[in-house]
């Protein structure tokens, strides 16, 4: 079936390249091949990770985990789109936690009582996404500030400046949440249950780590040159397809992971994974698509002009904070939080459209 699904990756280049389809199908099939490979990605990732051993694993997750999602932010960026990348950042954070979360708790809690977590692990977890939280919610409050609050323009920072020290301290703080969690504290975040042994052969994890990435950049750059004209066509704006759409298709393997995992009465590493992807866009992906935007000569803030954007961060980093604190969950807390993430999502059509 995995590989039946390639299908779309030549079917997209066709309709691009040969038939010159409507800009809708093109970007339409492209994400859609751009999830494909990006599953593929992550997969080869897990491989190569399996076989590094824990910490050098960590890193190796990290490093290649979100390629797919940060190769098209990038395209993105050069069309000069940063608001359609700050949206997928608010869409990715919001894709993993509330529905991706949401869906794996619905799947795990039919058919039983309650399923349990290790609520340490999670709840450190937590607590730095309610820290990332706050860290993108301090460029927009600044900016604000230096708006309507003080007089005669007197501040010494801009928001360009702002968000390049904030984006070098998130990737601190991240580096110390490695050491934390696969160094020192090793033993305590270690689960002998929840690795797997590699099935595939180094030179394959390498072939196809190569070949996806590859895929992935060449599927990227058709989906940012039809965005637009596709938003146009479907009378969506840009920003509604970057939070929903575009967020999806780079987080759609941890989605389906989450709720295999969830099947399996895994929750531990249901909640790890989820948490850990939105922390992981909050702390690692966001401030270095700033740092390499400044090198690219298309410079992106994190100022989130979006209200709504600001509120969708915010309230699932609370969200996710309630649901780590008691250790348990049921389906119907799942469904919960597909709700909300239905309703969110409905907000950027409206208010966006």
């Amino acid at each position: 079936m995995a590989l039946l699904a390639l299908l779309a990756v030549p079917l997209s280049l066709l309709l691009h390249y040969v038939i010159h389809a409507p800009a809708p199908w093109v970007f339409g099939l492209s994400a859609v091949a751009l999830g494909i490979l990006a599953d593929w990605t992550r997969r080869a990732t897990e491989q190569l990770a399996e076989r590094a051993g824990p910490a050098v694993g960590g890193l190796i997750s990290i490093s290649l985990g979100s390629v797919a999602e940060i190769i098209l932010a990038l395209f993105v960026l050069l069309d000069g789109q940063a608001e359609v990348v700050r949206a997928q950042l608010t869409g990715s954070i919001m894709g993993t936690t509330l529905l991706g979360l949401g869906l794996a708790i619905l799947a795990g809690g039919l058919g039983r009582d309650k399923q349990v977590f290790d609520r340490e692990r999670v709840g450190l977890l937590s607590t730095l996404l309610m820290l990332a939280t706050v860290a993108l919610l301090l460029p927009a409050t600044f900016d604000l500030t230096a708006r309507s609050v003080v007089h005669n323009n007197h501040v010494g920072l801009s928001d360009e400046q702002l968000s390049l020290g904030v984006s070098a301290i998130l990737l601190a703080l991240y580096g110390g949440n490695l050491i934390y969690t696969l160094v020192t504290h090793r033993d305590v975040f270690a689960s002998s249950d929840e690795r797997g042994q590699p099935t595939w052969s180094l030179g394959k994890t390498i072939a196809v780590l190569v070949a996806a990435t590859a895929m992935v950049a060449w599927e990227a750059e058709i989906v940012s040159d039809a965005l637009t004209e596709a938003a146009s066509a479907l009378n969506f704006s840009p920003t509604f397809l970057g939070v929903v759409v575009l967020a999806l298709v780079g987080t759609g393997g941890d989605l389906l992971a989450a709720v295999t995992f969830a099947r399996q009465d895994k929750m531990s590493l249901v909640l790890n994974i989820a948490i850990g992807s939105a922390i992981q866009i909050a702390l690692v992906v966001a401030p270095l698509l700033v740092l390499v935007s400044w090198l690219m000569g298309h410079p992106m803030t994190l100022v989130f002009s979006n209200p709504l954007q600001l509120f969708a961060i915010a309230g699932t980093a609370f969200i996710v904070r309630a649901v780590a604190a008691d250790g348990e969950t049921t389906w119907f807390e799942g469904l919960l939080l597909v709700g909300v993430y239905a309703l969110l999502a409905l907000g950027f059509f409206f208010v966006e459209g």
